[in-house]
């Protein structure tokens, strides 16, 4: 049962987006992804929480931080134990941690850009339930 990548397209193309607050919905999804803090703050504070678009990015980044702390520790517990192979583990362990570091960077800019081109990507697992729980919230 494998899950593809998915992007729907909700903000308009006719060159006006929706403003939540003072900023447009496409800009205030990409500024989630900056760190968890605006992902936080868009959750809480009342122009943001109540906007779909906005609420599933904000989600979405949070579900990454925990994935990415999860995969972390899981490299780090790994690595020690690979570390202990002589010569070969070290390196092994660098070139682990090297291409984990790249696919991270590759996804937070993917993310940002399908944010600011105003589409709501859905990544694996983790878009699934940003969606599920930003339509559950909808009148929160």
């Amino acid at each position: 049962m494998a899950e593809s990548l998915t992007s729907e397209n909700p903000a308009p193309k006719s060159g006006t987006n929706e403003k939540v607050g003072i900023i447009p919905e496409n800009i205030a999804g990409a500024l989630a992804y900056l760190t968890f803090v605006p992902a936080l703050v868009f959750l809480f504070l009342d122009p943001f929480r109540r906007n779909r678009f906005v609420r599933f990015h904000a989600l979405q980044c949070l579900l990454c931080w925990g994935a990415a702390i999860v995969l972390i520790i899981a490299l780090k517990l790994a690595g020690d134990l690979v570390f202990l192979i002589p010569t070969a583990g070290p390196l092994f362990v660098t070139i682990i941690d090297v291409l984990a570091a790249l696919a991270t960077v590759l996804v937070w800019l993917v993310l940002l850009v399908k944010a600011i081109q105003g589409e709501m990507f859905r990544l694996p697992l983790l878009g699934g339930f940003a969606e599920q729980y930003a339509e559950s919230s909808r009148s929160a």
